[in-house]
């Protein structure tokens, strides 16, 4: 299989790239690559492109040789959750990318298991998530906030979908695949809201309650069905 990574440097018809150390002992020392063979870069901006290895030693350095894939965005989607325990967290964050998100912001609860990320390792996920499914960018990953200081500055015209816990009953798959195109889904703690979190998330006119079935869900489980849902509508 090409290998397939992303960058940072501008993709365009014989453009020279200049990889990293880390992706320079991919292709070398993982990859096994020789001078002259493929690899497919793509960098959120320009497309995915076919490159050709010119040299490997001391850096790998490519050129871009065709036009792949024209650029094309992921849907308007965030994703809101609060930080879980490390492989969990991982996994949320994976399986995002994977799913198609624009942007990923941890939120900070009452019930909060944790009340950090590290920023580098779920970029570093992100990133190879994105290189792993095909992809054309990957999403932005926002330090955590604390919930109620996100919503004080909610985009007007972002519709949030918050995934009740309480509504498990209640399936809601054609609301939450319907809607517009801007609009981002929340997921809470293990532990669920307080009662005060949850009437200041009521009382907020941009936010709908859905289900997400009858079965209570781990977070990082939620994540990855509520997305999926969400595709439905997205395309």
């Amino acid at each position: 299989m090409t290998p397939r990574l992303f960058v940072e440097h501008r993709l365009a018809t014989a453009q020279r790239i200049t990889l990293s150390a880390a992706q320079t002992h991919y292709l070398t020392r993982v990859m096994r690559l020789k001078t002259g063979s493929d690899v497919i870069l793509f960098n959120g901006r320009d497309g995915e492109w076919a490159c050709r290895i010119d040299q490997l030693k001391p850096s790998a350095e490519l050129t871009c040789t065709q036009l792949r894939r024209a650029q094309l965005q992921p849907p308007d989607v965030w994703l809101l959750f609060t930080p879980l325990k490390r492989p969990r967290t991982e996994f949320a964050v994976e399986k995002a990318t994977e799913l198609g998100v624009a942007r990923i912001l941890p939120i900070l609860t009452e019930r909060c298991e944790r009340h950090s990320v590290n920023l580098t390792r779920l970029r570093a996920i992100a990133t190879e998530a994105a290189e792993q499914c095909g992809a054309l960018s990957v999403p932005e990953i926002r330090d955590t906030l604390p919930l109620l200081s996100v919503l004080v500055d909610w985009p007007a015209g972002r519709r949030l979908y918050f995934c009740d816990e309480e509504f498990s009953a209640v399936p809601d798959a054609p609301r939450i695949s319907g809607g517009g195109v801007s609009r981002a889904v929340l997921i809470g703690p293990e532990g669920g809201f307080t009662e005060g979190e949850r009437t200041r998330l009521a009382a907020m006119p941009f936010i709908s309650h859905v289900g997400l079935g009858k079965r209570i869900l781990r977070a990082e489980t939620a994540v990855a069905a509520a997305l999926a849902l969400m595709n439905m509508g997205c395309g």
